[in-house]
């Protein structure tokens, strides 16, 4: 496969995949790794398809988190993270790491912003504790079955 059909089968995985773990480094120096919501599958988040639509080459991602979670205090000491996102069924995967950005745009959080998400930032999209995430990953890993295992950068 090309770099390009890696492209491809990553956003289907993308798209596809329930599982994805989120690792950051704390202050000691060790990962902490945890699960987060795959906001590109497209069955548990059909009305976020339009904000990925653009973003097929890059492979962004965004992750929403609790200003208050070590998730955040992780990233302002250390902006080195990486993402699992994973079929275990089929084993599938693809683990994308780089450096994380803490969003300030506040038509990305609008557009990303989902009514459940109450539950968790009970003030709405204005809660101070509703952050957002950006991943541009500077590094991509995909395996399928074990039948190949391709990174690029």
């Amino acid at each position: 496969m090309n770099e390009q059909e890696m492209k491809a089968f990553s956003i289907k995985l993308m798209q596809e995949a329930k599982t994805a773990c989120f690792t950051t480094i704390d202050e000691n120096g060790y990962p902490h790794t945890r699960a987060v919501f795959n906001l590109r599958n497209l069955e548990q988040f059909p009305t976020l398809e339009k904000v990925f639509k653009d973003h097929n080459e890059d492979l962004l991602i965004y992750i929403s988190t609790n200003t208050s979670s070590s998730k955040v205090e992780h990233i302002r000491n250390n902006t080195a993270v990486s993402l699992c996102i994973t079929d275990p069924e089929n084993f599938r995967g693809l683990t994308l790491g780089g450096d994380i950005n803490i969003v300030t745009d506040e038509e990305i959080k609008t557009d990303l912003w989902l009514d459940w998400w109450e539950q968790y930032y009970p003030k709405g999209r204005e809660d101070e504790d509703y952050t957002i995430l950006e991943l541009n990953p500077k590094t991509i890993e995909v395996w399928y079955k074990g039948k190949f295992k391709f990174r690029f950068t």
